[in-house]
């Protein structure tokens, strides 16, 4: 897997470049220099995470044979006050839509991908403890 970050020439604004060519932008805040026209640095790793992870409990209701319809994921984090700023503590809230979706499927679904199969949150868990609940919405 490879990226390549360039930065704008203006401010604090990068461009990534992805493997697959994708391009994402992110920029700082203005107190540092950015003019907040994306996504800081950080923000762009808790996304990827909560990305990475509702990918993965899609996936596994999905071979589960469960009517899932649609899956999102608010992630919470806390960070340290001291450099380096690493995140101490991320919450996982997933809101899981179905139709007659087992809430043990959906358990295991998260547990699955929070212990096995998403490398984000995995990596991110060497600093934070991660936590997570859930809610069903019926269709």
């Amino acid at each position: 897997m490879e990226c390549r970050v360039r930065w704008s020439g203006e401010g604090m604004s990068f461009i990534a470049e992805t493997g697959s060519k994708h391009v994402l932008m992110m920029d700082g805040a203005p107190e540092a220099g950015g003019r907040n026209l994306a996504p800081r640095p950080l923000e762009t790793m808790l996304a990827g995470a909560g990305g990475c992870t509702a990918f993965d409990v899609v996936l596994i209701l999905q071979k589960g044979r469960q009517a899932v319809t649609g899956c999102d994921v608010t992630l919470s984090a806390e960070r340290a006050e001291t450099d380096p700023k690493v995140f101490t503590r991320i919450h996982f809230h997933f809101r899981v839509t179905g139709k007659g979706l087992r809430p043990e499927s959906v358990a295991r679904a998260i547990e699955l991908s929070h212990d096995k199969y998403c490398s984000a949150s995995i990596m991110l868990g060497k600093t934070a403890a991660i936590t997570h609940d859930f809610e069903i919405i019926e269709t």
